[in-house]
C-alpha cells in the first residue's frame, strides 16, 4: 500500500504545473553567546534571581519563504513560515520549533496583505534603532508594545516617495478578552495597530498606534494596552544615531501609565561596529523606574557573518535590583 502511495505521489507531481515549484528559499540566523550573567530580576522579561555562565541561543530562527506568480493581475502570492530554533538545548519548552512569523497573502500594484501569525506594524515601527536586538540589551527587556500577534489581518501600501502605511487588526475569536470589560471579544477587529513610516537616503522615521493591545510588559503591570510609538534615526556616513518615545496606557482601567524612552548610537571604523544605548521605562502608579544601559562592538567576519562582545546592565530603581550580563558571540545568516 505504502508503494502505491509514493507512485502515485510521485506521479502527480511530475504532472503538476512548473509554477507550484516556485523556487522557495530557505533562510534562517544562528546566534549563540557565551555569557555571565548575574540577574537580580530587574528587567520586565521573566524576572528571576540567577548568577551563572550560560550559553544561548538568542533568538536564533529558522524558516522558509517565497511567491508564485498567479498570471492575473500582476498579482503574486507569498508565504512564509519561521521558526525559532534553540542551538543551545535544542528544545524550548519541550518543543524542538516555536512560532514566529508565519503568514500567506497577496501582492500587488495595491500593496502587501497578509494574514497569520505576525509581528504587528507598531513593533516593526522601531526599525534598526535597537543596536542589541535579541541580546538581554534588547528593548523588549525595558518596553512593552513588542507583539508578534495571532490571527492578524495585515495591509502595507506601496512606499510613495519614501512614505508608507501599515494597516492592522486581529479578531479576538471569544478567547481574549482585549478592552478589559470581562467578557471575552468576538468582532473582526478586537485589537488594532497603524503604523506610518519614512525611509529615504540616511532618514527614518516611524510613528505608530495600538489599540486594545496586549501590553506584554509593563512597569505598572497592567495587561492589555493603548500604545503610541514614535522613532526617528540617521545614518550619516559611518555614524547611526536613534530615538524612540513610547507612552503605553492600561486599556482596561485608564489608570496606569508608562512612559519610555531609548537613544542609541554606533560608528563603523571599517569592519569594526562600536554601539551603546540607553532607555528608561517608569510607570506612573507604581512610580518605579527602570533603566537599560548596554555597549558592544561588532566585528564583520563577512557579509552574512559577525563575532561581537557586548555588556548590558538593567536597574530597577525603587526594588533596588540589578542585572548585569557580559557575553561574546557568533552570527551567521544563511
Amino acid at each position: 500500500m505504502k508503494k502505491r502511495l509514493l507512485l502515485a505521489a510521485s506521479t502527480l507531481s511530475f504532472a503538476l504545473p512548473l509554477s507550484v515549484y516556485a523556487s522557495p528559499q530557505v533562510y534562517g540566523k544562528l546566534n549563540i553567546s557565551i555569557e555571565s550573567a548575574d540577574l537580580e530580576g530587574a528587567s520586565v522579561v521573566n524576572p528571576a534571581a540567577e548568577d551563572a555562565w550560560e550559553l544561548n541561543s538568542n533568538a536564533s530562527r529558522l524558516g522558509i519563504k517565497g511567491d508564485v506568480d498567479l498570471d492575473v493581475a500582476n498579482l503574486k502570492a507569498i508565504y512564509q513560515a519561521e521558526f525559532g530554533i534553540d542551538v543551545d538545548e535544542g528544545n524550548s519548552s519541550g518543543q524542538t520549533f516555536s512560532q514566529r512569523n508565519i503568514f500567506a497573502g497577496l501582492q500587488g500594484g495595491f500593496g502587501t496583505l497578509t494574514a497569520g501569525k505576525i509581528d504587528s506594524p507598531l513593533k516593526n515601527a522601531e526599525g534598526k534603532v535597537d543596536q542589541f536586538n535579541d541580546l538581554r540589551g534588547d528593548i523588549d527587556n525595558l518596553l512593552g508594545g513588542q507583539n508578534r500577534v495571532n490571527n492578524l489581518i495585515r495591509y502595507e501600501t506601496p512606499s510613495f516617495s519614501g512614505l508608507a502605511v501599515t494597516l492592522a487588526a486581529a479578531p479576538g475569536e471569544q478567547n481574549v478578552d482585549t478592552d478589559g470589560d470581562g467578557v471575552a471579544d468576538d468582532g473582526l477587529a478586537d485589537t488594532k495597530s497603524i503604523a506610518l513610516t519614512y525611509q529615504q537616503g540616511i532618514w527614518y522615521a516611524a510613528l505608530a498606534h495600538d489599540q486594545d493591545q496586549a501590553a506584554r510588559r509593563s512597569v505598572d503591570g497592567f495587561s492589555r494596552a493603548n500604545i503610541t510609538r514614535v522613532v526617528a534615526q540617521i545614518k550619516p556616513g559611518d555614524l547611526e544615531l536613534g530615538a524612540l518615545y513610547q507612552r503605553s496606557e492600561n486599556a482596561a482601567s485608564g489608570k496606569g501609565e508608562d512612559n519610555s524612552w531609548l537613544a542609541s548610537a554606533a560608528w563603523k571604523i571599517e569592519r569594526i561596529k562600536l554601539k551603546a544605548q540607553y532607555g528608561e521605562t517608569q510607570g506612573d502608579q507604581s512610580d518605579e523606574k527602570i533603566t537599560l544601559a548596554a555597549l558592544g562592538a561588532d566585528y564583520q567576519l563577512a557579509k552574512t557573518s559577525r563575532a561581537y562582545v557586548y555588556g548590558s546592565r538593567t536597574e530597577r530603581d525603587k526594588a533596588d535590583l540589578t542585572d548585569t550580563s557580559v557575553g561574546v558571540g557568533l552570527e551567521y545568516k544563511f
